[in-house]
């Protein structure tokens, strides 16, 4: 079986800017491994919302972790300033595979990087649909170039 490598920031489309709280720190000194699933989350949602494809209140259609995963390569700890970079691997008719990966400020590859899987579904029926064009658009803005499946 082959090692992950960290990923190089020049793969990444897209980078939200976090900072670790004092909170994110356990009791080794660096951030706990659950609060990157809180950061991938963040980057994902937040770069959805400022392309207009989220509203978190009235949004017919909502995005259902079924998957997610992360390795890490080196650790990050408060008062750290992140840099998340965001990518989407995969299109689907109604999911989606993103990609982030966590970046020290002015790191050139990942200390993290991981996935989550999101299937759309109606907000009432929590049934799977087709992903609306306005989100399929700023998926595709941040899509590698074989993503569409």
């Amino acid at each position: 079986m082959t090692r992950p490598q960290a990923q190089e920031r020049s793969s990444y489309l897209h980078f939200t800017p976090l900072h670790t709280r004092w909170m994110d720190n356990d009791v080794y000194g660096h951030v706990n491994n659950v609060t990157y699933y809180s950061y991938f989350d963040t980057a994902v949602n937040a770069y959805l919302i400022s392309e207009g494809a989220l509203d978190i209140e009235r949004s017919t259609v909502i995005g259902l972790v079924v998957e997610t995963g992360c390795q890490y390569f080196a650790s990050v700890a408060f008062p750290d300033e992140l840099e998340v970079g965001l990518r989407v691997a995969r299109i689907g008719r109604s999911s989606v595979r993103y990609e982030i990966g966590i970046f020290k400020k002015g790191d050139t590859h990942t200390r993290a990087a991981g996935h989550f899987v999101h299937v759309y579904v109606d907000r009432d029926t929590r049934r799977p649909v087709d992903l609306p064009p306005v989100l399929r658009a700023a998926l595709e803005r941040i899509a590698l170039s074989t993503a569409t499946a």
